[in-house]
C-alpha cells in the first residue's frame, strides 16, 4: 500500500463503515454535488499542475504528479485514516477484513529456510488432498519453490476458485516429493476460537470483526452455552465492520438496550444521527462476562467493549485501548482504485465518543482537550470519557528487564530468535502429535534450544538468566503447544505469565453472576496499587 501516511497500513486494519450504508461502499460524488469544478480554484489548481508537468526540471510523469497531488490533498486533511488503495491494495484490505480468499486452505510459515505448512484448515481442497502440517512445498507449477520467499509461495498457490494448481511437497519419511493436484476454492478462515478452560469457564479469542464474526461467535455460545462465565479476548483485535459489532452486541444484551449511535455526514453535507438498539434474545444473560483489552484493541472491538460496559453486562480488563471513534467510508474511484475517508463518528450507548484525536501522523493530541464529564451506568459505575475504553480493572503484563535483555541481545546478534524458537517448537510438535500425547514439556526439553542460540551467536550469560531462561522457554512451551493444537493447555500456560488473563480467569472461577462479578473487581480495584 502507498504510505500516504505513517498510519497508512494501520487505517486498512481499522476500517468503520457508516450504518447508511450497510457495509457497502459508497456511491462517488457526482459533479456538482458539493465542488464546482469550474471555480477560480480548481482551475487554477489544474493549471498550475500542467505548468509543472510541461516545465519543472524534475520532469515527473503524469502519474506520478497525480499520485503527489493526491497525497498532498489527503495530507492536509490531518485525517491519520485518510488512504487512497490501488486495486491490488483493496483486494488485500477485503481479504484481511473478511478472512475470505482463494486458495487450497493452508497457512504458511518459513521454517528452516522452506516455506512449510503450518496449518491445514478444516474442509479445504488441501485437507481433502491429504496435505499434512509439517509439509515443505518445494516445487509449484513447474518451479523449483525451496528458495521462495512467503509472498512468492503464496500468489503463485492462490487463484481463482475451481482453477487447479500442482505442487510437489517434501515430508518426513519419504525420499521423493509428493504430488498433487488441488482444485481450488474459496476459504474462509474463522476469526473466533473457543477453547474450554478448567472450571467450566470458556475462553474466545476474536482476532478481527471479519465478515461472519457474529455467525461464529453465536454458533459458540450455542457450544458454550453453559459455560460458568465467559472470557472474551479482544486484545490486539484491530476492529473490522460495524454492522458486524452490532450484531454480536445485540446477540448478548435485552430487547430494547441501545447498542451504539453514528453522527455520519451523507452527500449533502448534511449530519444525521443513527441509533441501534438490541432486537433478538439475549444469548447467556446470567453468565458473568470479562472482556480483555489492550492498547491495540480498536474500533469495532471498541464498540463491543464500550457497549457491554455502558450496559452493566461486562466488565473490562486489561488497558486503555487504542480510541478509534472514527467512521471510515470506501469510495470507488476510476482505474480501480478507492478512497477511504472520514465520514462521521460513532458513540457508546452512554453517548461516550472514545476516539482518541490524532494527527495525521497518528501522534495523539491532548487528551485535556477532547475529555468530558464522566459518565454513569444504570450500577453506578463511573466511566471516563477521554478516549478510548478504559478498563474496570487495569492489568498490564511487562516485560522484566532480564527478558528485554534477552530480546535485545537476540536483536544485537542478529540471532534469528523468533524463527529459531518456532522451528524447535515445531519439530517438538509433529513427534508429540506422531506418538498421539500432547502435554505440557519439562524445562530440560528446551536446553537444546538455548544452546543453538548460544552456538548461532547469543550471550551465554543472558541466556543463562534464570528469568531469561524461563521466559525463553515459556515461549517455546507456547508455540510448541499451538502448533500441536492443545489450545486449553496453552492458555493455562499463558497465564502463569499473562497478568490479565490469569485475574480474568480467578474472577471468572469465582463469580456466579454478574452482579457478584462487579464486587469482585470493585475490591480488586481497591486493593490494587495506584497507578501513575
Amino acid at each position: 500500500m502507498r504510505r500516504y501516511s505513517s498510519l497508512a497500513a494501520l487505517a486498512a486494519f481499522l476500517v468503520l463503515w457508516t450504518a447508511p450504508l450497510a457495509g457497502q461502499n459508497a456511491r462517488p460524488p457526482a459533479r456538482g454535488d458539493n465542488l464546482d469544478l469550474d471555480s477560480d480554484g480548481a482551475q487554477v489548481f489544474l493549471q498550475a499542475l500542467s505548468t509543472i508537468a510541461r516545465y519543472h526540471t524534475s520532469a515527473l510523469a503524469d502519474s506520478a504528479l497525480w499520485d503527489r497531488a493526491l497525497e498532498g490533498l489527503l495530507e492536509q486533511l490531518d485525517d491519520p485514516y485518510a488512504t487512497i488503495f490501488t486495486p491490488d491494495e483493496y483486494g488485500r484490505f477485503q481479504e484481511t477484513n473478511t478472512g475470505n480468499y482463494a486458495g487450497i486452505g493452508v497457512q504458511i510459515t518459513l521454517l528452516d529456510a522452506r516455506v512449510t505448512i503450518t496449518a491445514v484448515f478444516r474442509d479445504t481442497p488441501a485437507e481433502g488432498a491429504g496435505v499434512l502440517v509439517g509439509d515443505q512445498i518445494v516445487w509449484v507449477e513447474g518451479h523449483d519453490s525451496r528458495d521462495w520467499t512467503l509472498d512468492q509461495a503464496r500468489d503463485s498457490i492462490r487463484g481463482e476458485p475451481g482453477s487447479t494448481v500442482r505442487i510437489r511437497v517434501a515430508r518426513d519419511g519419504f525420499t521423493e516429493s509428493i504430488p498433487f493436484s488441488i482444485v481450488r476454492d474459496n476459504v474462509h478462515v474463522e476469526a473466533v476460537a473457543a477453547t474450554w478452560l478448567e472450571d467450566g469457564i470458556a475462553h474466545f479469542r476474536i482476532d478481527r470483526i471479519a465478515r461472519g464474526v457474529a455467525e461464529e461467535l453465536d454458533a459458540a455460545l450455542m457450544e458454550y452455552g453453559d459455560a460458568r462465565a465467559l472470557i472474551l479476548d479482544l486484545r490486539g483485535n484491530p476492529g473490522g465492520y460495524l454492522e458486524e459489532s452490532l450484531r454480536v452486541v445485540d446477540m448478548l444484551l435485552a430487547p430494547g438496550e441501545k447498542l451504539a449511535s453514528v453522527d455520519s455526514r451523507g452527500p449533502t453535507g448534511v449530519v444525521s444521527n443513527q441509533q441501534w438498539k438490541a432486537q433478538s434474545r439475549a444469548r447467556l444473560p446470567e453468565t458473568p462476562i470479562i472482556i480483555l483489552v489492550d492498547g491495540f484493541t480498536a474500533s469495532a472491538a471498541e464498540i463491543i467493549s464500550g457497549a457491554l460496559q455502558d450496559n452493566d453486562r461486562a466488565v473490562v480488563l486489561g488497558t486503555r485501548t487504542f480510541g478509534k471513534g472514527a467512521v471510515q467510508t470506501h469510495f470507488p474511484l476510476p482505474a480501480g482504485r478507492q478512497i477511504s475517508i472520514t465520514t462521521g463518528s460513532w458513540y457508546t450507548p452512554l453517548g461516550r465518543s472514545l476516539n482518541r484525536a490524532r494527527h495525521r501522523d497518528g501522534s495523539l493530541k491532548p487528551d485535556d482537550e477532547f475529555a468530558a464529564a464522566p459518565v454513569v451506568t444504570a450500577a453506578g459505575r463511573e466511566l471516563p470519557t477521554a478516549g478510548g475504553v478504559f478498563p474496570d480493572l487495569e492489568v498490564a503484563s511487562q516485560l522484566k528487564e532480564e527478558e528485554m535483555r534477552l530480546l535485545r541481545n537476540a536483536n544485537e546478534s542478529q540471532v534469528p530468535y523468533g524463527a529459531q524458537i518456532q522451528e524447535f517448537a515445531f519439530d517438538l510438535a509433529k513427534k508429540a502429535l506422531a506418538e498421539g500425547k500432547v502435554e505440557r514439556l519439562p524445562s530440560s526439553t528446551f536446553d537444546e534450544l538455548a544452546a543453538g542460540l548460544i552456538e548461532a551467536g547469543m550471550d551465554a550469560d543472558i541466556v543463562g538468566d534464570p528469568v531469561a531462561r524461563a521466559y525463553l522457554d515459556r515461549q517455546a512451551q507456547l508455540h510448541y503447544l499451538y502448533r500441536a493444537d492443545a489450545p486449553a493447555l496453552r492458555l493455562m500456560v499463558q497465564a502463569e505469565r499473562d497478568e490479565a488473563l490469569a485475574e480474568a480467569i480467578r474472577l471468572a472461577r469465582t463469580a456466579n453472576t454478574p452482579a457478584e462479578l462487579f464486587v469482585l473487581v470493585e475490591e480488586a480495584r481497591a486493593e490494587a496499587p495506584p497507578t501513575r
